[in-house]
């Protein structure tokens, strides 16, 4: 279940629905520099998943990286009890079913430094935060952008194409709307841009393996760029 990308860089996709639509999830899994695992955006746990995870090192960190990508956080936490619990800003209200240890923002924890870089997406509801991985030049977001070809799912795909991005990477046309604070997010958008990063692992639709800063750009271009 999981897919080596690069040394230390694993990922797992799984269905996920949300609303009706069929949109998938992925999540990230770092070596960090102490050989410890980090948890990106958990998506569910089962046996076969967690003894894959188990094999290749303790879990030291769980990141829920904005205000939706908390759904499957629980049992993750509860397997690993040790981890420590990184939630995006509101999320301590949203669940407080789960002990977040610390709020996720462009500060790394000691343990992710030589290994993470994190950049705070400004001025959106989302409250995402992404992280850079240098060693691959892999950008680990979730909702930043989309990149679906298409969907088996008649639902899905009419909704890709209202959105716009249908066969195309970008940000569905009614969500824009979470960017509230446009100026604010040009600017952490303009600067994300500037970290070397060349593959885009997204949490919906396929992953970007290349022209990932061009393909970020697009994304925002005529609305918020």
């Amino acid at each position: 279940m999981l897919d080596a990308l690069d040394d230390g860089l694993w990922v797992c996709a799984k269905p996920h629905t949300m609303m009706g639509l069929h949109l998938g999830a992925r999540m990230a899994v770092v070596r960090l520099r102490d050989g410890s695992l980090l948890l990106h955006s958990p998506v569910e746990l089962d046996p076969r998943l967690r003894a894959e995870i188990d094999a290749l090192g303790p879990v030291s960190h769980i990141t829920c990286p904005n205000a939706y990508h908390h759904v499957y956080a629980k049992p993750w936490a509860d397997a690993y009890p040790e981890a420590m619990l990184h939630g995006a800003p509101t999320l301590e209200k949203k669940r407080p079913d789960l002990r977040f240890d610390r709020t996720l923002s462009g500060a790394p924890h000691a343990d992710w430094e030589g290994t993470l870089v994190p950049h705070a997406i400004d001025g959106c509801a989302l409250h995402e935060t992404v992280v850079l991985h240098p060693a691959s030049r892999t950008l680990i977001t979730v909702d930043l952008t989309e990149n679906f070809d298409t969907s088996d799912h008649f639902a899905t795909r009419a909704y890709l194409k209202m959105a716009g991005i249908h066969g195309r990477v970008g940000w569905s046309k009614p969500l824009r709307v979470l960017y509230r604070d446009k100026r604010a997010a040009a600017r952490s958008i303009e600067g994300l841009l500037e970290l070397d990063f060349e593959r885009v692992i997204l949490a919906h639709g396929a992953i970007i393996e290349r022209d990932g800063p061009a393909l970020v750009r697009q994304t925002f271009e005529g609305w918020l760029l």
